[in-house]
């Protein structure tokens, strides 16, 4: 994979384009995250959006999580007309896909701030020099918000 990534970065910065790179989880889809990736697609010319592996999602959010397997998770992003790839990762962090990928542009959700953007990220994107760009978050809609009112109610 780690090639594929240098391949299609290569490809687009060949042709001018500029790559748009956010990642996550993306467990259980919801406005939020259909609002968070078309404005992180607005930001270059192709978006692609990296997931977290089943078991960094459970390293990140504990035993219950995900709902999704990621197989599920790639399906239903790869369906949107916002995102132009997918890729998964393992571990917690994306460093080396952005290592690898070099993209000109890196979305982050509103919750992060530049300061609270792990330290190996961030100094991934400047070595690659990717534009860094936090997007707003849509209020209430969350999938721990989700689920937690779906607890509530059964």
């Amino acid at each position: 994979m780690p090639n594929e990534l240098r391949a299609l970065g290569e490809m687009y910065a060949a042709k001018g384009k500029r790559l748009v790179l956010t990642n996550g989880c993306f467990d259980l889809l919801h406005t939020g995250h259909v609002r968070y990736l078309e404005q992180a697609r607005q930001l270059g010319d192709a978006l692609v959006v990296a997931i977290n592996s089943d078991q960094s999602v459970r390293e990140l959010k504990g035993p219950e999580r995900p709902l999704n397997a990621e197989s599920d998770r790639a399906e239903v992003l790869a369906a949107l007309r916002c995102v132009d790839h997918v890729t998964l990762f393992e571990g917690k962090r994306v460093t080396e896909v952005i290592r690898q990928l070099r993209p000109a542009v890196y979305a982050k959700g509103g919750d992060y701030t530049l300061e609270t953007l792990d330290p190996l990220e961030r100094a991934a994107l400047d070595e690659v020099g990717a534009e860094i760009k936090l997007l707003s978050l849509v209020p209430g809609k969350s999938t721990t918000s989700l689920l937690k009112r779906a607890r509530s109610e059964s």
